[in-house]
């Protein structure tokens, strides 16, 4: 089975350390042009303009793609353990795994449709990339802690408990203040709301 296969580990290292690479080079370009200040901008605004817009659309939608195969990687590996184990309904399983890919559709609207080129899509995408995250991210926490002590310890389930509220807890503003900006644009003057 796939997810047994030797070195099929690399897969969520290469998505985190992918993922990671494509905020950097195109904050690091949108900096060095002088299109976004350096003091913690918004990540959608250093993938808005020429030449960055094109690096980081690429690199999130190759990171949509190492997103699902590392779900789907975790949804057989979850599915091999409950062969034995019973732990969770593969229906709940394969609910999340929807769930996931549902948020590696959004990560996709979001690097192909711009900030400012096609707000409300581009809106409607971070919404769906990080709502359907929330959610798979809870699920996973939830399934790790069905499967211990057999497949998890109860520490990993607890770090990843951790992630899923702090997540939680995050998305939580991140709606309030995204509703209270009726306007998208990167450059303000100081008159301006």
């Amino acid at each position: 089975m796939l997810c047994y296969m030797p070195g099929v580990a690399f897969v969520p290292a290469l998505l985190v350390s992918w993922s990671s690479a494509a905020f950097i080079i195109s904050y690091a370009i949108a900096v060095l042009a002088g299109h976004v200040e350096p003091l913690v901008p918004y990540i959608s605004d250093t993938g808005t303009k020429p030449p960055e817009s094109g690096i980081f659309g690429f690199m999130i939608n190759i990171s949509a793609l190492l997103g699902v195969i590392t779900m789907y990687i975790r949804y057989l590996l979850i599915e091999k353990q409950n062969e034995s184990s019973h732990f969770v309904r593969s229906s709940c399983n394969m609910f999340s795994l929807c769930i996931g890919l549902m948020g590696c559709i959004g990560m996709g609207i979001v690097a192909t449709f711009q900030e400012l080129s096609v707000p409300s899509v581009h809106d409607i995408g971070a919404l769906v990339a990080f709502g359907s995250g929330v959610v798979y991210i809870t699920l996973q926490s939830i399934i790790s802690y069905k499967s211990c002590p057999q497949w998890n310890t109860y520490f990993v389930c607890h770090i990843r408990m951790a992630i899923s509220v702090i997540s939680c807890i995050a998305f939580i503003p991140m709606i309030v203040f995204a509703s209270k900006i009726s306007m998208t644009k990167i450059d303000w003057t100081p008159g301006e709301k």
